[in-house]
C-alpha cells in the first residue's frame, strides 16, 4: 500500500544537508566508498519504513472496516443497499476456453462440442462481501439458537464458516422474511422482493456473472494473475472486505479467495440450466462452491473454477455470500 509520507521525509533530508552545507565553509565531499555507504543505508531504512507504513495502514483499514456501521439487528453494512450490489441484466461468457486460459479444468468446458457458452440473467442482487459471523449471529440468536453464543463469540467480521447448505439457505430465509417486514429496508430491494425475487445462495451462472463481469475476465480482476487483490497462499482467513479491489468487477470483495463460496447448484455437466436448491437437498450431488480459499493458489481463485462438497460439510475455508434473485 502507498505511503504519503515518504516524500515529506526526502525533502527534509535535503534540507538539513542544505542547511549543513551553509555553515561549514570546509566541508568536503565524502569518497565514493562512504557516499555509496550511505546511500545504501538511505535505501534500507526508507524500505523498512515503507513496510511499516503499510503494514499500519493495513491495519488502520481493518480495523475501520469492524468498526463501520451497521444495519441493527441485521449487521448488514449501513450503504444504500445494505451491502448488496445490482448486477444489470444480460449475457455473459461462461465457462473455460484453455486457448486463453491454460489452467482451465475439464469441468469448465460447456459441451463436447463447445468450450464455453452465453448466458443471460436478468437483474439481481448480490453481497459486497461475503456473509460474516456477525451477520449469523445475529440470525440465531433471533431463532434462539443454542449456537449464538458460539459464534457470537466469533471475530466478527470474518467470513462465518463452518455451516452446513441448509444452515446457509436457513439464514437465507430468515434474512428474506426480515427485509420482507422491516419498514427500513431500501426501496429498491423492497421492490424487487415484491416483483418475485427472493434472498438466496447464488446460482452458478449469478455468481460466475459476478466474479468476471461481462469481458470474459479469467479473475474477478483481470487478466493476469495476482495476489494483489485477494487474499490467497496466506494462513488465515481475514476479515471481508481486507483486500480492495478497484478494479474487481462491481466492486465486489474477496470473490477470489479469503473463503470458498457454496451455491445453490449441484454439480452436473454444463450446459447451466437453474435449479432451485431447495427442491434438490434430497438428490444425491456435490454442490458446487465457487472461488477458492485464503489455502489456495492462483488457479483454483480463477473466476470460472468449479469445486464442490457434500451439502452436509461443514469447513473452516467455505463460507458463503447472498444474491436477491428471481431465478
Amino acid at each position: 500500500m502507498a505511503s504519503g509520507k515518504k516524500k515529506r521525509g526526502q525533502s527534509d533530508e535535503v534540507k538539513t544537508e542544505d542547511a549543513v552545507l551553509a555553515q561549514n565553509l570546509d566541508y568536503q565531499a565524502p569518497g565514493r566508498a562512504v557516499g555509496i555507504t550511505a546511500m545504501l543505508s538511505l535505501v534500507a531504512f526508507t524500505a523498512v519504513f515503507m513496510s511499516y507504513q503499510s503494514t499500519q495502514l493495513e491495519r488502520d483499514d481493518r480495523a475501520d472496516l469492524a468498526q463501520s456501521p451497521v444495519v441493527e439487528n441485521f449487521a448488514l453494512p449501513a450503504d444504500p443497499l445494505w451491502g448488496f450490489v445490482a448486477i444489470p441484466a444480460g449475457e455473459f461468457t461462461m465457462g473455460s476456453n484453455p486457448q486463453r486460459d491454460r489452467m482451465a479444468y475439464e469441468n469448465e468446458r460447456w459441451s463436447a462440442t463447445q468450450r464455453q457458452g452465453r448466458v443471460e440473467l436478468p437483474e439481481y442482487f448480490i453481497g459486497r462481501f461475503e456473509v460474516t459471523n456477525a451477520q449469523f449471529a445475529n440470525y440465531l440468536t433471533d431463532t434462539d439458537s443454542p449456537n449464538a453464543a458460539l459464534f457470537a463469540a466469533l471475530d466478527p467480521a470474518l467470513p462465518v464458516t463452518s455451516v452446513s447448505l441448509p444452515q446457509m439457505l436457513s439464514y437465507a430465509r430468515w434474512l428474506d422474511a426480515q427485509l420482507r417486514t422491516s419498514a427500513a429496508t431500501p426501496t429498491v430491494l423492497r421492490e424487487a422482493l415484491e416483483a418475485g425475487a427472493k434472498v438466496t445462495l447464488p446460482n452458478e451462472a449469478e455468481w460466475e456473472k459476478a466474479a468476471r463481469g461481462t469481458d470474459g475476465r479469467l479473475f474477478p480482476w483481470g487478466m493476469q494473475p495476482s495476489d494483489a487483490f485477494a487474499n490467497i497462499g496466506g494462513a488465515a482467513l481475514l476479515p471481508v472486505g481486507s483486500h480492495s479491489c478497484e478494479p474487481c468487477s462491481y466492486g465486489l470483495s474477496d470473490m477470489a479467495g479469503n473463503a470458498w463460496e457454496l451455491t445453490r447448484s449441484a454439480l452436473v455437466d454444463y450446459p447451466f440450466t437453474p435449479s432451485s436448491a431447495e427442491a434438490l437437498l434430497d438428490v444425491d450431488s456435490l454442490w458446487v462452491m465457487r472461488g477458492g480459499s485464503y489455502q489456495d493458489s492462483i488457479n483454483n481463485v480463477r473466476a470460472a473454477v468449479r469445486g464442490a462438497v457434500d451439502p452436509s460439510v461443514r469447513n473452516p475455508t467455505i463460507g458463503f455470500r447472498l444474491v436477491i434473485s428471481s431465478l
